[in-house]
C-alpha cells in the first residue's frame, strides 16, 4: 500500500505528522507517523473495528454479534480466539488457538433439549 504521505507529496499537498483520518463517526481509519509507520482500520455499521493492518504487514480481523459483542478474532500470525455470550451479554465461553478454553460452548449446553421422565416431556432451560 502506498503511504498517504507519499500521495500528499506527489499532489503537492502540505501536511504535518501524525496524519490521522477519521470516518464520519469519528473512528480512526488511517494513522501515519513521521517514521512512515502506518495503520489502517475498517469498521462495521455499528462502529465496531472489523479489520486493522499496519505497514509491517500485520493484520487483525474481528467479528461481532448483533449486540456488538466480539465473537471472533484472527491475526496474521495465525492466532485466533472466539467468544460466546448469554442473553445478558456476559461472556460464557472463550477458546483460542493456543488451546485455552474457558466456560461451556453453546453447542454443549442442554438448553432447549427435551427430556422425558415417566412419560412426561420437559424442556430444559439454561439459568
Amino acid at each position: 500500500m502506498t503511504k498517504l504521505s507519499d500521495t500528499y507529496k506527489e499532489l503537492g499537498i502540505d501536511f504535518i505528522f501524525p496524519i490521522v483520518i477519521r470516518n464520519a463517526n469519528g473512528n480512526r481509519t488511517y494513522y501515519e507517523d513521521i517514521n512512515g509507520y502506518w495503520w489502517k482500520y475498517k469498521y462495521d455499521s455499528k462502529g465496531n473495528k472489523t479489520y486493522s493492518e499496519n505497514s509491517r504487514g500485520y493484520w487483525w480481523k474481528h467479528k461481532y454479534d448483533s449486540k456488538g459483542n466480539k465473537t471472533y478474532s484472527e491475526n496474521s500470525n495465525g492466532y485466533w480466539c472466539k467468544y460466546e455470550y448469554d442473553a445478558k451479554g456476559n461472556e460464557t465461553y472463550y477458546e483460542d488457538s493456543d488451546g485455552c478454553k474457558k466456560g461451556t460452548p453453546r453447542s454443549q449446553s442442554c438448553a432447549g433439549k427435551v427430556i422425558e421422565v415417566d412419560g412426561k416431556k420437559y424442556k430444559l432451560m439454561e439459568l
